[in-house]
C-alpha cells in the first residue's frame, strides 16, 4: 500500500457515503495483505471460512481478539525487517507482542502527529512528563509505557520528568521547568493513575512557585486502578482544574495492538471520537453489531497496522456508541464511551473459536 492511502485521505468524492466506502476498501486491502503475508492470520481466516474478496461491508470483515497477540507471534513481515517490538503491560497475564517495520513505524508517527495537532498545534511545546525517566536497555523492544512516552515525546521539547527514582515528585526540577515555561503553553503527559496520584493527590502547592494554567494535559490508560474510587473523567477533570487551574485536559483511549491510532475525548460532547484513520463497532454476546446506546464488546478498526494483523480487533473492553456525525463540535464520525474491561466470560467465546 502507498503511504498516500494511509495519510492523505482527502480529498474525498462528494458522493454520499464515499468516505465510508473508501475506508472499507482500504481495510479490505489490508486484510488481504495480511492473509497473504501472515500464515497464522490466514489459518484463522480459513478456519472461520472467511473469503475476504466476497465481503462487501466493513462490519462483515473478519476481526480477531486482542488476546491472540499474547499467545502467538503474528507478523506480516520477515524478522530482518523488524525495527520495533512493542509489548503490553501484561498486568493481567502475558503481554501482547507487536512487531513493526520501518514503514509501519513511520506511519504511526505521521498519523499521531495529525491527530495531536488539533490540541497541541504544529510547534513542539515544552513537555512535563508525569513519570520517571525510563531506562531503555533495548532500543528495539519496548513495553507499552515506554512506547507511549516515546511516541508522545516527539510533540515536545525540553523533556522534563516529574518523578525521581523513588517515584516521588522532584520539586526542584518542577520549579525550574515552570520558571522557564509556565508563561506560555506547555505540554503535560502522563498515565491517568499517575496523574491522579501525583497531580491531584500528592502535589503540594505550597512547594510550587509558579502555576499550571497554561498547561495542556494529555493522559490515558490506568483507569483500572481508579475504578475502585468511582472516579469518572468529569470528576477527574474537575479536581485537576480546581487544584491546578488546568482547563485544557484531554483523555485518550488506545491499545498497544493499534499504536498510533488513538481516540481523543471531545471537549464538547465528553466522549471519544473516531478519526478518518479509524472506526468502531460494538458487538453483542453473539458478536452481532449493536446499535448506538447499547453496551457491548468494543471492536476497533485502524488503517495503521500493516506489519502485523492488528487492523481489525475485538478488544477486551466494554463500550457504547453514543452518536455519529452529530457532535456539537461539528466533528464527523462516531463518538463513544468506554466503561472498562469486560468480564472474561464475555469475550471467551471468540477466543475459543480461534
Amino acid at each position: 500500500m502507498k503511504i498516500e492511502d494511509l495519510i492523505n485521505l482527502e480529498p474525498y468524492s462528494k458522493k454520499k457515503n464515499d468516505n465510508n466506502y473508501y475506508f472499507f476498501n482500504l481495510i479490505k486491502k489490508i486484510s488481504l495483505l495480511h492473509s497473504s503475508k501472515c500464515k497464522s492470520y490466514k489459518k484463522i481466516l480459513d478456519h472461520l471460512k472467511f473469503n475476504i474478496t466476497k465481503i462487501q461491508e466493513l462490519k462483515n470483515l473478519p476481526f480477531i481478539p486482542a488476546s491472540v497477540f499474547k499467545d502467538f507471534d503474528l507478523k506480516s513481515i520477515s524478522d530482518e525487517k523488524i525495527v520495533k517490538k512493542l509489548m503490553s503491560s501484561g498486568t493481567s497475564g502475558k503481554p501482547s507482542k507487536i512487531y513493526l517495520d520501518r514503514y509501519n513505524s513511520i506511519n504511526q508517527i505521521k498519523v499521531l502527529k495529525n491527530l495531536m495537532q488539533n490540541i497541541l498545534g504544529k510547534n513542539r511545546l515544552p513537555m512535563l512528563i508525569i513519570d520517571q525517566n525510563p531506562k531503555m536497555e533495548n532500543r528495539i523492544s519496548f513495553n507499552a509505557k515506554i512506547a507511549a512516552i516515546n511516541g508522545f515525546s516527539i510533540f515536545g521539547r525540553d523533556h522534563t520528568y516529574l518523578l525521581n527514582k523513588n517515584n516521588k515528585i522532584n520539586y526542584k526540577t518542577l520549579n525550574n521547568f515552570l520558571q522557564k515555561f509556565s508563561n506560555k503553553n506547555f505540554f503535560i503527559f502522563g498515565f491517568t493513575s499517575l496523574v491522579y496520584e501525583h497531580f491531584i493527590r500528592s502535589l503540594n502547592k505550597k512547594k510550587i512557585n509558579f502555576n499550571f494554567k497554561n498547561g495542556i494535559l494529555l493522559h490515558g490508560g490506568g483507569w483500572k486502578k481508579l475504578e475502585r474510587l468511582k472516579l469518572d473523567s468529569k470528576e477527574f477533570n474537575k479536581r485537576i482544574n480546581k487544584k491546578l487551574r488546568i482547563k485544557k485536559i484531554y483523555n485518550y483511549y488506545g491499545l498497544i495492538e493499534q499504536t498510533g491510532s488513538i481516540f481523543l475525548e471531545c471537549e464538547y460532547c465528553g466522549y471519544f471520537h473516531t478519526s478518518i484513520y479509524s472506526d468502531i463497532f460494538i458487538r453483542g454476546k453473539n458478536f452481532e453489531v449493536l446499535n448506538k446506546n447499547r453496551k457491548g464488546i468494543v471492536q476497533l478498526i485502524s488503517l495503521l497496522p500493516t506489519s502485523y494483523p492488528g487492523h481489525n480487533i475485538l478488544t477486551e473492553d466494554i463500550g457504547e456508541i453514543k452518536g455519529e456525525d452529530d457532535c456539537p463540535s461539528g466533528k464527523k464520525g462516531k463518538y463513544f464511551k468506554i466503561y472498562g474491561r469486560a468480564k472474561q466470560a464475555e469475550i471467551r467465546g471468540c477466543s475459543d473459536t480461534l
